[in-house]
């Protein structure tokens, strides 16, 4: 298996292809075309077996305000692997990498939202915050919401301390 990481606006034709046939094989579900969920990211990280992209992992890096405080963050999405290569540590290394570019960025907190085992074995933890942002679905706004979310986790990479009572406004949509 090879790790890439790739810049968004480097992406060919052909690895959009890819990566959206991945996403639709992982989440069973129909993305448009698209090589994302509703946005573009900053960059990705992909696994790839020869000519096969196996695993993908989208970061953004963002502000973001933490009640009244702006903080820089970097967030985790579209997160997949492909059900034909699920059990073969793919996850866990681009994790490793994702992790690790994080810490390398100038983001106070690495977040995302999920229930997984291996975020909260990485060192993620659940948060309750409500969650300020801008609904989109199939790449259309839809509207501003805050709600709480049980979906949301943390990692703190600065020092900074997470607060879990603050309103976390997401200055736009969910990544």
């Amino acid at each position: 298996m090879k790790t890439e990481k790739i810049d968004e606006t480097r992406l060919t034709p052909t690895d959009e292809a890819k990566i959206n046939r991945l996403l639709e094989r992982a989440f069973q579900e129909d993305f448009g075309g698209r090589s994302y969920h509703q946005q573009r990211h900053n960059y990705r990280l992909i696994a790839r077996e020869g000519d096969i992209i196996t695993g993908h992992m989208a970061l953004c890096y963002r502000s973001i305000r933490m009640g009244d405080a702006l903080v820089k963050i970097m967030g985790l999405g579209d997160v997949a692997t492909d059900p034909d290569y699920q059990g073969q540590g793919i996850a866990s290394a681009l994790m490793t990498e994702a992790i690790a570019e994080a810490r390398a960025s100038a983001a106070d907190f690495f977040l995302l939202f999920g229930v997984r085992p291996i975020y909260a074995g990485r060192g993620f933890r659940a948060a309750p915050n409500a969650i300020k942002h801008v609904a989109m679905y199939h790449a259309h706004t839809d509207d501003v919401r805050v709600q709480d979310d049980p979906y949301l986790m943390v990692m703190e990479l600065k020092g900074i301390t997470w607060d879990d009572t603050a309103v976390v406004d997401l200055l736009g949509f969910s990544f």
